[in-house]
């Protein structure tokens, strides 16, 4: 930058006295306008940069294949799986996580709840050969549910409050051990997780009681 203002730098003596003042000023204007060009684009330059930069660490983690036998993506899950029935989990299966996965954790919410944010299943530790939970499977870590209890609650929505999304959300990480108290909710090991996260895979299932 100190380059192009030394090269646009105008020797006032270089300036035609016959042209008048109002015509050399408006020679220095415009050269004043194209270093404040050269200078606009330079901080563009760096500002790029710098989001580029945040957009390449964003996208290191990559999308894990999760499903269920239970429900499509986007689909009812089945009163078995709910408080209306035997309240236990659906079976799960996802594909070969990237290189490096050393645990996975997994998460169930359902954003649609009157009271913000409820969380229905929350464990972690789970070995990095596992590829499959069975149906109502206990696996891993796990901790106290937004009901109160520890693993698994199934959906459980007001009547008459249409339909829920909840979100079942596996995580591979790139580290053995998840750093988590005795104490830790669904909503812990969801943070901490997305701090070490290499690869995440989602699953939604919808549900309502009428």
């Amino acid at each position: 930058m100190r380059l192009a203002e030394n090269r646009n730098r105008v020797d006032p003596a270089s300036l035609n006295p016959q042209l008048g003042s109002a015509a050399n000023m408006r020679a220095l204007t415009t050269i004043g306008l194209g270093i404040a060009l050269m200078s606009c684009s330079a901080s563009n330059q760096l500002s790029n940069q710098t989001n580029g930069g945040s957009a390449v660490e964003n996208a290191t983690v990559t999308k894990l294949s999760l499903t269920s036998d239970a429900f499509s993506d986007g689909q009812p899950i089945p009163t078995e799986y709910s408080c209306d029935g035997a309240n236990k989990s659906p079976a799960l299966r996802w594909g070969d996580p990237p290189d490096g996965t050393k645990s996975f954790a997994l998460v169930i919410d359902d954003p649609d709840a009157p009271s913000g944010t409820f969380r229905h299943w929350g464990a972690y530790d789970i070995p990095a050969s596992t590829r499959s939970i069975g149906t109502g499977q206990h696996v891993g870590t796990e901790v106290a549910n937004d009901f109160g209890k520890f693993g698994y609650g199934g959906p459980c929505p007001p009547k008459g409050h249409g339909p829920h999304h909840y979100h079942f959300k596996l995580f591979a990480l790139g580290v053995d051990r998840l750093n988590l108290e005795s104490g830790a909710k669904v909503v812990d090991v969801e943070t901490e997780a997305a701090k070490h996260a290499i690869a995440q895979g989602e699953l939604i299932g919808t549900y309502e009681r009428k």
